[in-house]
């Protein structure tokens, strides 16, 4: 069986993550965090509009992990994202992992919000 390396664009592909904590790029980020073929950073969370908001016209989308259960991003913040025209894909912070890893390997350009499990 033949076996090919999977090449990421500048940005780093999500490695593990557990109570608290995401690991990226070889680095470990407490608490919620975002990444993107920017880099990846600490977030404020929901409130941290700007950050998100700083993607636009860079990614095609968002996924948002809203931590262990999939949640409703707060009415306000989804009504920034649509004005700013982001995209943007709610689902529990497992699933947002996983998603952006897989269309990352496909080289789209896409970023990772996300709240720890």
């Amino acid at each position: 069986m033949r076996l090919n390396e999977i090449v990421f664009t500048d940005a780093s592909p999500i490695e593990s993550y557990g109570p608290g904590f995401f690991r990226v790029g070889g680095a470990v980020i407490e608490g919620p965090m975002i990444t993107s073929p920017n880099g990846t950073q600490p977030w404020a969370g929901y409130e941290d509009t700007e950050s998100l908001l700083a993607l636009a016209g860079k990614v095609d989308v968002i996924f948002l992990g809203t931590g262990a259960d999939v949640a409703h991003l707060p009415d306000v913040l989804q009504s920034q994202l649509d004005d700013a025209g982001v995209g943007v894909e709610a689902m529990a912070s497992p699933a947002a992992c996983r998603t952006y890893n897989i269309l990352l390997s496909e080289g789209r350009r896409i970023a990772l919000a996300a709240l720890p499990v």
